[in-house]
């Protein structure tokens, strides 16, 4: 049993830095379903989902104003015909009244036969009016169409301004982030305090449940590298009582992967497993909870952990 116990020790740091992607895979928004985002991550989701609608109704109406284009071109070409069907027709008719004048008056039959001609393209020519009539009115209702898309048509460089300003402003958040990480606390916080000092206030703010506070001494410790293990810990549990839960998995990665022989390995394994429930990530979670159980069994942690596991797996 000691050995089966100092195994998954071992095994346990392993597990967690093999994990990932799949089980530290929160927060990645080059997911297809992400899960466990920030507050800056779910500003940068929306925008992207914003920006692949433009793209969407801009492809749409390009799109929907050819089809339009190409309807009025085939109007226009339908009038060209009609107009010279009715321009062959006049000619033949003038053509007609010519040659009757020409002809004998007693030819009565011939007569009637060049009256009934001109009668019926006279007719020709009244429909094809007609029908150049209501083609030049349909086509007034697509221009009017066209100008309504036009209107509200999302221009090249509009889309580029659109796709600039997105990319800056990813640029201002993602150096923003990157300047908050960097940022040390002000000097006359810590001065003339030990490190040790800085663990006590830290501890002492986190149990005042002053979290927001608390992480910064947190994180002035992880960067004097002042018991990382711990510290990182500590920052994983204040990030996961603000209900963080991407970055706390992050923090409790890294905590176990320093030190996997912590007191607080339960607790840790256990709230990387609801972490990851919260986040969605279900497989993981499960494999997470078994290991609380099968390595701490008579601990409070397995008891939720087991709870837990039955509610899941209904």
């Amino acid at each position: 049993m000691v050995k089966s116990i100092a195994a998954l020790a071992i095994i346990l740091p392993c597990y967690l830095l093999g994990a990932e992607p799949s089980a530290f895979g929160a927060g990645d928004l080059n997911n297809p379903n992400p899960y466990g985002l920030t507050s800056t991550e779910a500003v940068l989701l929306e925008t992207k989902k914003n920006l692949n609608k433009v793209v969407v109704k801009s492809n749409n109406q390009a799109n929907e104003v050819e089809s339009l284009r190409q309807r009025v071109d085939g109007l226009q070409t339908i009038i060209e015909s009609i107009s010279t069907s009715s321009h062959e027709n006049k000619l033949k008719i003038k053509s007609l009244l010519d040659e009757s004048s020409l002809k004998s008056q007693s030819n009565v039959e011939y007569e009637k036969r060049v009256s009934k001609t001109i009668e019926d393209n006279s007719n020709a020519i009244v429909v094809n009016a007609k029908e150049i009539e209501k083609i030049n009115l349909l086509i007034i209702e697509i221009s009017k169409i066209v100008d309504s898309i036009n209107e509200s048509y999302v221009s090249k460089n509009e889309f580029n301004s659109l796709v600039h300003d997105v990319n800056k402003f990813k640029d201002l958040v993602a150096k923003e982030l990157k300047a908050k990480e960097k940022q040390p606390l002000k000097q006359s916080t810590y001065e003339g305090m030990t490190n040790g000092e800085v663990e006590t206030k830290a501890k002492e703010l986190y149990d005042q449940k002053s979290y927001s506070e608390s992480i910064k001494y947190y994180k002035y410790l992880i960067d004097k590298n002042y018991k990382p293990a711990r510290s990182h810990y500590m920052a994983g549990e204040i990030e996961y009582y603000k209900k963080n839960y991407a970055a706390a998995i992050a923090y409790f990665k890294k905590s176990a992967s320093l030190y996997s022989k912590a007191d607080y390995m339960p607790t840790l394994m256990l709230h990387t497993a609801i972490s990851m429930d919260e986040t969605g990530d279900k497989k993981n979670a499960v494999n997470f909870y078994d290991a609380v159980i099968s390595q701490y069994p008579n601990s409070d942690s397995a008891k939720i952990a087991k709870n837990r596991l039955s509610k899941t797996k209904e």
